[in-house]
């Protein structure tokens, strides 16, 4: 699958909203979206009236890059969660929360999902005891994610565990950082989530 290679900082920068791509870059005065309030490009600068479809793109679009997803594979989670009871919007966002990659990242493992799906595809965490080194794979409830032994020395895993432990961990979460450990409690609701979007938007895309 085609992933995208140029500067994280220009997506952010495009949705005028910090995306925390970076991880601890997106805290300090050297994030892009503090520094530069235009669009990228030539013509970032002038700002036109976005059309209901516009909006709804963007809304997409934003929650697309926030997990690292291309189009597809973001459109068959969408799908996924059409089929499944309950609110799709809400169901979707469950979906994409429940990624490898994305629990790695939560339970504070590392600074962005970026380098948490580097991490993942480098075989450095086992989930139940067996080692998966694929980011898009599911959790459930009772899945335990460890990280590997010969992995607990990389500096920037154990600055991110630092960092993890002065904080508190999502309540669907589990992390046990003395022994690299970490739980899926639960699925999350809509309200646990800290991202910023409208999902509905997203809803209304897709069911044009």
């Amino acid at each position: 699958m085609a992933r995208y290679t140029e500067a994280l900082c220009r997506l952010c920068r495009r949705e005028s909203k910090k995306l925390f791509l970076k991880g601890a870059r997106c805290y300090t005065g050297k994030c892009a979206v503090d520094r530069r309030l235009s669009l990228p490009g030539q013509h970032g600068k002038a700002r036109k009236k976005l059309s209901q479809y516009g909006i709804q793109l963007r809304e997409k679009q934003k929650l697309k890059r926030i997990y690292g997803l291309g189009e597809t594979q973001f459109r068959n989670y969408f799908e996924k969660a059409e089929k499944r009871k309950g609110v799709t919007g809400e169901v979707f966002l469950q979906i994409l929360e429940s990624r490898l990659d994305n629990v790695v990242y939560r339970l504070g493992f590392c600074a962005s999902r970026n380098q948490a799906r580097q991490l993942v595809s480098h075989r450095h965490f086992t989930v139940n005891g067996k080692a998966v080194d694929v980011p898009s794979y599911l959790t459930k409830a009772g899945d335990v994610i460890v990280l590997r032994e010969s992995s607990r020395q990389i500096p920037k895993i154990v600055e991110s565990i630092e960092e993890a432990k002065k904080r508190a961990v999502y309540h669907w979460l589990d992390l046990n950082p003395q022994e690299f450990k970490g739980t899926v409690k639960g699925i999350p609701k809509r309200e646990d989530l800290d991202i910023s979007v409208k999902e509905e938007l997203i809803v209304e895309y897709y069911s044009k």
